[in-house]
């Protein structure tokens, strides 16, 4: 085999490779012999057959295999020799197309082919100790939890039957049936529906006009869907619905006690409490983790400036733009609707899509000088948590991610990034800051807009 570089540009290789007929039908050779022994033909005893009967048979198959295996053989070899790290897939393209790929499978010519590569970018990662983070701390005010606690009782609350007319706070069951310029829509229709009056559970003005019901009234409530309403197609519109009260209920006295808390299995209040209060700062540590994230990310993103390999920019690009596109329709909304072009909207998704190469590039690396791994087990605890939201789906997802490669990586991939971040964090310089829960929200909040 013969392996001259023609190119090295940038982070662009090419190698032609030449694998002479000789060498090839050497190989050819090999595996007929040894398809031989193995195949079985009427008329022949096991391991007899003719090779030159199995090569008539079975010669342009074999040899096709042949020439894939040896061209992958090539690949690893020039990887190999070159100490490559690839981008992406080599592309192969054999000298003469399928007539040089014709002329090697019935051995009349050497096999000549081109392999293109894109490499990734070698760069110096460097030491963190000029990486300065602050992380903010917060504390579970109390009249958070009791709050939880009473939002909980809400929905644990007892109701009884009343006569007379529904009130605020109240327990209504209905029927209803919307409609839009009299025609009715997909969605707008429900029977035997528990609802609580001053919830919000319903879209704004609905509750408060069944207000004064009785069980037997019908009403129509007119309402307007808000403008940012999730159905596209219902956004902004007046609706009417018939609303049919089969039943009112009056709240009953709710007592947040030891009893309270043993419907929730926990022996006592105060237990039930230390859970509602470490569910809640779990979720304010991870809105600080998500944050002190935020920043790393930023930091590292202006303190690396490398080529990128265009084959995964496009790739990620493509990524981001089909989900821009996928919920424009779903929205309906258009670019100028966002007082932006379709032009000036590629180039802001192909700067976050060189951004998001560059820093996976920059946590790889990372990730593979401080040795990051993520176990098995940690993978297996991260899909079983998947499956757990699929109730009754569990096996088949599970099973899933098992025979994906692919779904498999994407679980893999935030597991390993958490790592390396962990590992930056633990050698740069944080400061924590302790706030009120308040500033923290609106701290949070800021960065959340300001990224958006």
């Amino acid at each position: 085999m013969q392996v001259t570089e023609t190119l090295s540009e940038g982070l662009k290789r090419a190698y032609k490779v030449v694998l002479p007929m000789q060498d090839l039908a050497q190989r050819l050779e090999t595996e007929l012999n040894d398809l031989k022994n193995k195949v079985r033909i009427n008329g022949f005893r096991p391991g007899k057959v003719p090779l030159a009967h199995v090569r008539q048979m079975y010669g342009k198959q074999v040899m096709s295999d042949v020439l894939q295996n040896a061209i992958n053989d090539a690949n690893r070899k020039i990887v190999e020799d070159n100490g490559l790290k690839l981008a992406g897939s080599p592309n192969i393209d054999v000298d003469g197309g399928e007539e040089g790929v014709q002329r090697a499978i019935e051995a009349k010519g050497d096999l000549a082919f081109t392999v293109s590569v894109e490499v990734l970018p070698k760069f110096d990662v460097g030491s963190f100790d000029d990486v300065a983070l602050e992380r903010l701390v917060a504390k579970v005010p109390d009249a958070d939890v009791e709050d939880a606690l009473k939002r909980m009782g809400d929905q644990t609350r007892p109701f009884a039957a009343k006569d007379g007319a529904a009130a605020s706070g109240d327990k209504v069951t209905i029927d209803f049936v919307g409609k839009i310029d009299g025609e009715e829509f997909p969605g707008g229709k429900g029977e035997g529906h528990d609802l609580v009056l001053g919830s919000g559970q319903f879209i704004p003005g609905f509750e408060d006009q069944l207000i004064g019901a009785k069980a037997g009234e019908t009403r129509v409530v007119n309402v307007k869907f808000p403008e940012a309403y999730q159905a596209a197609h219902l956004a902004g519109k007046d609706a009417a619905f018939d609303v049919t009260v089969q039943a009112v209920q009056a709240p009953g006295e709710l007592k947040i006690d030891d009893e309270f808390a043993k419907t929730f299995g926990i022996e006592s209040l105060d237990k039930l409490k230390d859970a509602v209060r470490a569910n809640m700062q779990t979720e304010l540590d991870g809105a600080s983790r998500a944050k002190l994230k935020r920043a790393l990310l930023d930091q590292l993103d202006k303190r690396y400036s490398f080529e990128l390999p265009p084959s995964l920019v496009e790739e990620e690009f493509n990524g981001v733009w089909s989900s821009v596109l996928a919920e424009q329709q779903q929205s309906g909304k258009t670019f100028a609707d966002e007082n932006t072009t379709e032009e000036a909207a590629r180039a802001e998704y192909r700067a976050i899509a060189e951004r998001r190469v560059r820093l996976g590039l920059v946590m790889a690396e990372i990730g593979e000088q401080n040795s990051v791994q993520v176990s098995d087990d940690e993978l297996t605890a991260a899909i079983v948590e998947r499956a757990r939201q699929f109730p009754g789906q569990e096996k088949m997802v599970w099973e899933f991610y098992q025979k994906n490669r692919e779904a498999l990586a994407q679980v893999r991939a935030p597991l390993y990034e958490e790592k390396v971040v962990d590992v930056i964090v633990s050698k740069a310089k944080v400061t924590d800051k302790e706030v009120s829960k308040e500033d923290f929200l609106k701290a949070v909040n800021e960065d959340a807009e300001a990224k958006a």
